[in-house]
């Protein structure tokens, strides 16, 4: 099995490099994460984002998991199958969702808006998904799963729950709307008609049988709940340990772990950002990057490429490739930096991430590039192009093995 997951704080372009790669797999398994993912997948000039779905989803003969880490919403979940069925046929049979899976519910979604609310300033820039309020369920024990849609006492299960959810909006003096789960009282109907599975079974008779697997990560590892910029992060395991409960597979059956990054860096919502460009640059990079949240909208903040976080989020991973996405974007720039190292509320210089990041003042202490104006990459790397790899693999002590020049799919280089 190999693993393939986001070394920075999500975005990095998984769903181009899952959809690239899924052709040599059988099996592509998501393990963690919930509609908060925004994988964006472009080829044939059509454009398609998924936020549930595995990125293998659009190959015919490769199959499907969603897997027991997932946090599933039953809606979104059912209008990414309707337009993935309009567009290529029924791909339902090539789909299988772990029992164990929890659904997100709409009061979740509600609970999610009312504890941003309450923060105020500090709120963590939620995509009010109820991805948070869905996994303190799971870890309170008395969250709903994927299987519990088939048992004679899902509503009472449904009504409990949601019965709890009221006090604490009521609490929190959240108003609650009418009729909020007509939708999903739909689509849970709709997902009894799925395939639903012992997943953990499903996955490890692949494994045994020598089938290729794939597990696909959602977000990146620097928002990992563990090692992320806590507490500004998201609520489950986006490290590759996250695959192994996330799929119920042994650290053993792992073979390759495969890091994407970008070649510069972004982030979504607030939180702690040492080489964020709030400037004319900043503003160029998302142009360029076309930069913008694909589950939000929202404007991403951008900045230079942060070369000991990177380092930091291969050395947890145990990364054994690297993919770097949008060297493209790079191009035609006056200026190209990289952050080799901080300074510590202006004293110590380290390369390592502090405790707590937004404890303390950091600046980047960085190294200049030459820059390139090419942008035609597929025919001929610039030279620049490579010296400004070679640094970052000699740094990280990691190859790159992988180039992205664009979204489409033959916009990809091999090493």
């Amino acid at each position: 099995m190999d693993v393939l997951l986001g070394l920075q704080w999500g975005d990095e372009g998984k769903g181009k490099i899952v959809d690239f790669l899924s052709e040599k797999y059988d099996l592509i398994a998501r393990f963690q994460g919930g509609p908060n993912a925004g994988h964006t997948i472009k080829f044939d000039g059509k454009k398609f984002v998924l936020h549930q779905l595995p990125s293998g989803i659009f190959r015919s003969d490769v199959h499907n998991l969603i897997g027991n880490g997932v946090v599933l919403d039953p809606v979104i979940l059912r209008k990414e199958i309707v337009e993935a069925n309009h567009a290529f046929g029924d791909i339902t049979s090539r789909l299988f969702i772990s029992e164990k899976a929890h659904l997100i519910l709409p009061t979740h979604k509600l609970l999610d808006a009312a504890f941003e609310a309450q923060k105020g300033e500090k709120k963590i820039g939620s995509t009010l998904k109820g991805i948070g309020p869905v996994y303190q369920d799971k870890i309170g024990r008395h969250g709903l799963r994927v299987g519990d849609i088939n048992r004679k006492d899902f509503h009472s299960k449904y009504n409990e729950i949601v019965a709890y959810h009221k006090q604490q909006l009521a609490f929190l003096g959240h108003d609650i709307p009418e009729n909020i789960d007509k939708d999903f009282h739909d689509a849970v109907d709709f997902m009894r008609s799925l395939q639903l599975s012992s997943s953990e079974y499903l996955i490890n008779k692949y494994h045994t049988e020598g089938k290729k697997i794939l597990a696909e990560g959602a977000q990146g590892t620097l928002l990992d709940i563990d090692f992320g910029s806590y507490p500004f992060v998201t609520s489950s395991n986006t490290s590759s340990a996250g695959a192994c409960t996330g799929l119920g597979i042994s650290p053993k059956s792992i073979d390759n772990v495969i890091g994407i990054f970008k070649a510069y860096c972004t982030r979504v919502g607030s939180g702690p950002f040492p080489t964020e460009l709030n400037n004319e640059v900043g503003d160029l990079l998302r142009e360029k990057g076309g930069e913008f949240g694909a589950t939000t909208g929202r404007e991403r903040r951008c900045g230079w490429l942060d070369l000991p976080a990177l380092k930091y989020t291969v050395m947890l991973n145990g990364i054994t490739t690297l993919y770097m996405m949008k060297a493209d974007v790079l191009s035609g720039f006056n200026e190209l930096k990289a952050c080799i190292g901080y300074k510590i509320n202006n004293g110590e210089e380290t390369q390592e991430l502090p405790f707590d990041m937004t404890a303390v003042d950091i600046t980047p202490i960085y190294k200049d590039f030459d820059t390139w104006s090419s942008e035609n990459i597929g025919e001929s790397i610039p030279i620049q192009l490579k010296k400004y790899i070679e640094y970052i693999e000699d740094f990280i002590g990691v190859k790159v093995g992988l180039l992205s020049y664009g979204p489409e799919r033959n916009q990809t280089l091999i090493f």
